[in-house]
């Protein structure tokens, strides 16, 4: 299928690891410039040489940064005259009790999920207004912001504000043209689960098990039995974030292995 990306302008957040890569990937494949955005160079180089097509731009930013929106939208507008669309993928957690977190973890949360996203989406909207067919916004949020876990209370706290913000976001550019949606992953076979330190590691020494016991525990929770992959959760960004997702917005997409068990 053609996805009708082909010279279209994106920016993508979190664009050198898990989720964020594979989007990026994809949508290279089908044609799209990139704005790269992550917060070391390092890795936005790696990133976009291992990307297709281009030219690919990349910034070294903070997109928790809530002023950060208008050198992101500035940086695509001066790489490639336009920006059609934003997928908004950065995100950090870790597993730690309600008692543990510190105002700096719920500032965090709400900085990545909240107003660096409200920032940005404030400085590309006339952009995306004016893109041909309409622009595209996806926000990666997560299964947590559905079912909030008391593990990561600070995290599913500001996904469940990040599918809220998508919503209102999606009201608010409908009348232009633009169309705003959320995707909604659960545990995802990436860096944030499998890296040393990352969040096996982190529930295995809080739980007193080993890391493939708390693995092992968190895949049986998952009705499929196991964890997704970026790619598949690529999948879904990037049909929504084309123009053949024309009459899909203001929606909160479950990729989850069936993990939160609603309709709504």
């Amino acid at each position: 299928m053609d996805l009708g990306l082909t010279g279209h302008a994106i920016v993508v957040t979190g664009a050198t690891s898990g989720i964020g890569r594979a989007v990026a990937s994809q949508l290279a494949e089908e044609g799209a410039r990139l704005l790269l955005v992550a917060r070391g160079q390092d890795g936005l180089d790696r990133t976009r040489a291992a990307l297709p097509g281009g030219p690919h731009a990349t910034l070294a930013a903070d997109a928790s940064d809530p002023d950060g929106g208008a050198a992101i939208a500035a940086a695509c507008r001066d790489a490639h005259g336009r920006i059609d669309g934003l997928v908004l993928a950065a995100g950090a957690t870790r597993d730690a009790p309600p008692e543990d977190l510190t105002p700096e973890d719920w500032e965090l949360q709400w900085r990545l999920n909240v107003l660096g996203p409200h920032g940005l989406l404030l400085a590309a909207q006339d952009d995306l207004a004016a893109a041909p067919g309409g622009g595209r916004v996806v926000l990666i949020s997560s299964s947590s912001g559905k079912r909030p876990s008391a593990s990561n209370m600070a995290y599913s706290v500001g996904k469940a504000a990040q599918l809220s913000l998508s919503r209102a976001w999606a009201q608010q550019l409908a009348p232009r043209g633009v169309r705003v949606n959320a995707v909604a992953p659960g545990p995802i076979d990436s860096e944030m689960w499998l890296a040393d330190g990352g969040l096996a590691d982190q529930a295995a020494a809080r739980r007193g098990t080993t890391r493939e016991e708390a693995l092992d525990g968190s895949r049986s929770r998952v009705p499929l039995g196991r964890f997704g992959t970026p790619e598949e959760i690529a999948d879904v960004v990037v049909l929504l974030a084309s123009p053949r997702a024309g009459f899909a917005t203001g929606g909160a997409w479950s990729a989850d292995g069936g993990s939160v068990a609603t309709i709504v």
